[in-house]
């Protein structure tokens, strides 16, 4: 019974459009309410304000506000653009260069700001009209866009890893330094794919930039690049835990921004912390109502029943066990963000993982990775046509590679799946005229 309410009333809310966190959080009070039947409601609904405390005071989610304010005072200095210069510079004579560019800054930036979303966001408005310009179309601009960006929640310091690290009680230095390897593997992964599919494209060609505006373009970047330094260097040289470094983030970029690139002001600082203040407060909600969710699942021994038949079918097999985590994630990876798939399959996984004995580092691994590819993987082909309105053309001239706005709106339902496809509403409109009806994400 409880079961039925739990999963039930999650995916009739999902279907019906419903933001994440209500989905979790309405559907998880509903089963508490049911498990709890005979008992005073008041007395069921009273853990409620108790559980969302604990799940959300945990030291170690001081890390996201941090590591996301730290991150959007680099993206308002100036950073980016500085970070495509560099790398524009390096490889942009290249066929295919331009799209190297946009993948090599979405590694660079993803060591930054530790988020896929803040990635897109932060560098979508310049590389999607400069893939465009030297002759990509616009799906394939868009699809590249947003799939680099899913770099964001792998490479170190991942806002991903910290909410996995706090649910699994693994260490967040040792899930930091187990992401930049798959990391960088799918960063080349795409650039072999674009140079093969660049081959076959009629392409402008860059010019060559010389040494010394290489050196240059070094110069003015700088700054940007040691931040990853910084931080993963303090955290693995034991001079700071990774709580720390993500307030020393914020406190180097506001150094930065207002002293060396001097592009920041105290009036920017408003609306920087505004921003901040809004996504944290988003990933928090969603922590929140994914807590009561994982709650129910361990109070109605649900997680018990889910692990217990797993195991069985895995059979002892770590691979067997392995395929079904992908596939589930992968699924998962489409409907839901990776808060919440994570706070809802972590303790599904684990315990057989453990039973296992696998390394639970390697297998958090695992599950981000999953999760970064559920970021761009839209669930049903048919309903990104309804969604945003793109030329037929742009729509079907990349394979798998519809516009970057449908995949955003399908892997991120809710506020944030609106926010950033509607973002790419505009890169789209202004440098393309391929919108032709209002953003239906506004």
């Amino acid at each position: 019974m409880v079961t039925t309410i739990l999963f039930g009333l999650f995916a009739l809310l999902l279907l019906l459009g419903a933001p994440i966190a209500t989905c979790l959080g309405m559907s998880s009070v509903a089963a508490m309410i049911a498990l709890g039947s005979g008992r005073s409601l008041d007395v069921v609904l009273g853990t409620v304000p108790q559980l969302v405390s604990a799940a959300i005071t945990k030291s170690v989610l001081m890390a996201i506000p941090f590591f996301i304010l730290g991150g959007n005072i680099m993206e308002k200095s100036g950073i980016s653009s500085r970070l495509i210069n560099l790398a524009q510079a390096c490889v942009g004579h290249f066929k295919g260069g331009v799209a190297m560019v946009c993948v090599l800054v979405a590694c660079f930036f993803a060591a930054i700001s530790g988020s896929g979303p803040a990635t897109v966001a932060a560098l979508g408005l310049i590389l999607i009209p400069a893939m465009i310009e030297v002759g990509y179309k616009p799906s394939f601009a868009a699809a590249l866009m947003a799939t680099a960006g899913a770099i964001g929640v792998i490479i170190p310091p991942s806002i991903t890893f910290v909410v996995y690290g706090s649910i699994s009680d693994v260490s967040i230095g040792d899930l930091f330094i187990s992401g930049v390897i798959p990391g960088l593997l799918v960063g080349a992964a795409l650039i072999i794919i674009t140079l093969w599919l660049g081959r076959k494209t009629n392409l402008k060609l860059l010019p060559r930039a010389s040494w010394k505006e290489r050196w240059a373009a070094f110069k003015e970047a700088f700054w940007g690049l040691l931040m990853p330094v910084i931080i993963l260097g303090g955290i693995y040289g034991g001079i700071f835990t990774p709580t720390e470094a993500a307030a020393v983030s914020a406190v180097y970029g506001l150094f930065v921004g207002l002293f060396i690139y001097r592009s920041l002001s105290l009036r920017d600082m408003k609306k920087i912390l505004i921003d901040s203040a809004s996504t944290t407060a988003v990933v928090m909600l969603i922590t929140a109502a994914a807590s009561l969710f994982a709650y129910v699942l361990t109070r109605a021994r649900i997680d018990v029943a889910i692990s217990s038949a797993l195991e069985t079918f895995a059979g002892g097999n770590t691979v067997i066990f392995l395929i079904i985590v992908n596939i589930c994630l992968l699924i998962a990876g489409c409907f839901l963000d990776s808060t919440s798939a994570l706070y809802i399959f972590t303790p599904l996984f684990l315990p057989v993982a453990q039973a296992l004995g696998m390394n639970l580092v390697h297998f958090g691994t695992i599950m981000i990775v999953n999760l970064a590819i559920g970021l761009v993987t839209p669930p049903v082909g048919v309903n990104l046509e309804d969604h945003l309105q793109v030329g037929h053309t742009a729509y079907n001239s990349f394979p798998g590679g519809p516009a970057a706005g449908h995949l955003c709106a399908a892997a991120l339902p809710g506020p944030a799946g609106r926010s950033l496809s509607g973002q790419f509403c505009i890169i789209l409109s202004k440098n393309t005229g391929m919108v032709s009806k209002p953003c239906p994400y506004f």
